[in-house]
Formats: structure tokens, sequence, C-alpha cells
């Protein structure tokens, strides 16, 4: 039955929501009209209030890690998690797009940490960068040595205590790593083919097995698939219709090596003519603190929290305490004796 009915039968608010299982101030709110039945009102973006800040640091740093950002935004009152951080920064799609950016690899490189090897410095060197592109990226200019050591050693604890879920249990890397049982490789292999989904890159490779494979730059973006049967020694990359783009000879795995068609070569070389840019490119290692705007968005966050603040609201005028001890101080004169 209808709530608005029992109301009309004289039926009390508490007895309508014990008959029809629903909380009072639900039935208040349908009776009263602030409610429909069936439509939830939407909660609050809780990232619209930093949607300037973010805007404006990714304008001043177009390479700025989300990461790091999050940080920010967190010390300024974000409550939200990582996850959700990062969505709404594609969904208002906050980060510039950086012309010179695309241009910047061209299938040369130089390994300085090959793979597989006795001094290899891979895990050092990323651990240095990521410091570099979450602290020192955006440390001012009038930090003292205090406060840059205080800085670091909060980095150094935030990234020290990540560890890995496996079974609902949280483990180190370590300690996954020696529980994993592996089994002995096949003498021979199983003839069998090897599907692999891959995204084509900004320069038109596809990764496979450590190594590059070219396809047609009109595919970059494109997912792919990667076909390789076991045995063999050339592989597929194919459409989601299956339909064959590129075939090339398979390089042993994890040896880094980039296989380009010359015809591949060809087109890459006239769509990056085609796209050139007389800009300088972008210098990712550079030091970029918060600009004025940005340090004047924080700001405004920051009295947007204080202002939340109940305590914060309450304000006391000592100007009217004063007048009353005045006229308390002040003795009533005859007159107005016999006034009263």
């Amino acid at each position: 039955m209808d709530a608005h009915a029992l109301r009309r039968q004289g039926w009390t608010i508490p007895a309508i929501a014990r008959h029809l299982g629903r909380d009072r101030k639900t039935i208040r709110a349908y009776l009263n009209g602030e409610q429909v039945p069936g439509l939830r009102h939407p909660s609050p973006d809780a990232f619209v209030p930093f949607l300037d800040y973010c805007r404006q640091r990714l304008a001043d740093d177009p390479h700025l890690w989300a990461s790091t950002l999050f940080d920010e935004v967190s010390r300024l009152g974000y409550e939200g998690g990582y996850s959700t951080f990062t969505r709404a920064l594609r969904r208002y799609q906050v980060r510039p797009h950086c012309e010179p950016w695309v241009a910047k690899y061209y299938g040369v490189g130089v390994d300085i940490c090959p793979p597989r090897r006795g001094n290899r410095k891979g895990v050092v060197e990323k651990a240095n960068h990521s410091a570099a592109q979450r602290w020192w990226r955006t440390v001012p200019d009038a930090l003292t040595v205090f406060q840059a050591q205080s800085g670091i050693d909060k980095l150094s604890v935030r990234m020290d205590e990540r560890r890995r879920v496996a079974d609902g249990l949280k483990v180190t890397v370590g300690e996954l790593a020696a529980a994993e049982p592996l089994l002995d490789i096949p003498v021979r292999p199983f003839p069998a083919e090897l599907e692999a989904e891959r995204t084509v890159s900004p320069q038109s490779l596809v990764s496979f097995d450590g190594n590059f494979y070219s396809v047609p730059p009109s595919l970059a973006g494109a997912q792919v698939r990667v076909v390789h049967r076991l045995g063999e020694d050339y592989l597929h990359i194919v459409t989601a219709g299956r339909a064959v783009v590129a075939q090339h000879r398979r390089a042993p795995r994890g040896a880094g090596q980039t296989i380009r068609d010359a015809g591949h070569v060809i087109a890459l070389e006239r769509a990056v003519l085609a796209s050139f840019s007389d800009r300088a490119p972008c210098k990712t290692k550079v030091r970029r603190p918060p600009s004025q705007a940005a340090l004047a968005e924080a700001e405004r966050l920051r009295g947007r929290a204080a202002a939340a603040d109940p305590a914060e609201r309450v304000v006391i005028d000592l100007s009217h305490y004063a007048a009353v001890a005045d006229r308390l101080r002040t003795a009533p004169n005859s007159e107005e004796e016999n006034t009263d």
C-alpha cells in the first residue's frame, strides 16, 4: 500500500515506517516530496573541489606523476583513494596533450644495463627515478635542509611499506616468489599457437617476449594480437578481424631487439615528418615546484577545509561584552531612579 494512502487514513509516520519496513526519515522525505521512490540523489564527486588545482599543476608540468599529484591533494584534504583519483584525472581529461613527446623515440636506444647481468642496477635506478619524480621534482626553492630530510624520510616510509596480496594474505615479493610452484621445462614444445593481445605504441611498435616488432603507423594505439606457433621462427601480428598486418622473424626472448619492416620505416618517417613541430622537446628531468597559481589554489582549498570545521565558524565579537560592562560600571542618576 502507498505511504500517502496510509497517511490519509490517519497513520503516523512511525507506524507507516514499521508497516512498510522502511526508515522513518525515508518515509518523511517521501511524504514531503523530497524523495522519489526508486530515484537516488547522485553523491557529490569529492574530486571536483580539487579539479582546478590539478589542472594548474599539470599545466605547469604536463609530465608530473599522478602519484606525486595524489600526495599533494591528499595533504590538501582529498579523502579518496588513488585509483579513484586516477579515474577522475582520465574522466575530466585533466592532463594536457604534449606534441613534442610523440617523436621522442625512433627505435634507437642505448642499453646501459642489459638484462640477466650480475651488475645490473635496474632496481636501484628505478627507485631513484621514483624518488626523483615523487619528491625532488616538486621541492620548493625555499626549503631548508631539515625540511628536505623530513620529506625524503616520509617518502621512504611510503615506498618501503608496499606489499602484495596473495590469497587474502599480505606478503612481500620475495615471500611470494619463494612460494610459487614452477614446472620443469618440457624437452620439445607442444605444437600450439601462442596468442597475446597488445596495444600498439605511438612509435608503431608491439612488444612481445622482451622485443619490439613494427606495424603500419596507422595502427598506433590500436589493439592487435601477436600469434606465434611454438617451434617456428616467425610470428604474425593480426587485427581483431584476424587480418595479418605484419610478419617478422622472431628475435630471441629478452634480447631487447627492435625488428622493423622496411615499408613500416618509410611510412613512419613520413608520419613523423608530417607531424613535426619546431617546439623544443619537453625537459622531464627538471625541478618544477608549484607555481604561484597552484599555491593560490592550494590556499583556497586549505581555507575551504578550515571553513568546514564547525569550530572555525564560531565568531565571538568582544565589543558586545565591552558595551555591557560599561553600562554596568555606570551608576544610574537620580532622574533615572525616579523614572524607574
